[in-house]
């Protein structure tokens, strides 16, 4: 069985996969969530906002921050030498929700696809702490890794 996980070595115990002999190519992936609210909540903060300032633009930064952490988060990622990540908070009035995206490139040995979710991750957990004085039962929901490009494994994109 692990044998087909990269991060094990041949006795089961995790190591951080050797990336030495691969090609440096331009690799990206995007991924996405969502923070979901009650209908009642979501209007409160779309029209008013939350007492700890402006929640998007707060969450697309700790989103920045999130994935320039990565390699502090998860143990057996690489530390990557990010050269484009976008990260964005969008409302979806008819969800009552904030979708969050984030787009991240690099020119290397390994995928940013971690860097791209934790990004998502991060973002979507800001919202969360910035508008918990207004609904706790929000929901961080539909986290996922929606294309990837470059590499070895080549192009990925979810099916709809």
């Amino acid at each position: 069985m692990t044998k087909d996980l990269s991060h094990f070595d041949e006795k089961g115990r995790p190591r951080m996969v050797d990336v030495s002999d691969k090609a440096d190519t331009a690799r990206r992936a995007l991924a996405q969530g969502r923070v979901v609210f009650s209908a009642e909540s979501y209007k409160t903060v779309r029209e008013a906002g939350v007492k700890k300032g402006d929640i998007g633009g707060v969450a697309e930064l700790a989103g920045v921050l999130g994935a320039k952490r990565t390699a502090d988060l998860i143990p057996l990622c690489h530390p990557l030498p990010i050269t484009g990540l976008n990260v964005t908070v969008e409302p979806d009035d008819g969800a009552h929700a904030f979708v969050v995206t984030a787009e991240v490139k690099t020119s290397g040995k390994t995928g940013v696809e971690m860097e791209a979710l934790t990004a998502v991750m991060t973002a979507c957990l800001t919202i969360y702490d910035m508008a918990k004085a207004v609904d706790k039962s929000m929901t961080i929901t539909d986290v996922m890794l929606v294309e990837k490009s470059g590499g070895k494994s080549g192009d990925y994109r979810r099916k709809a």
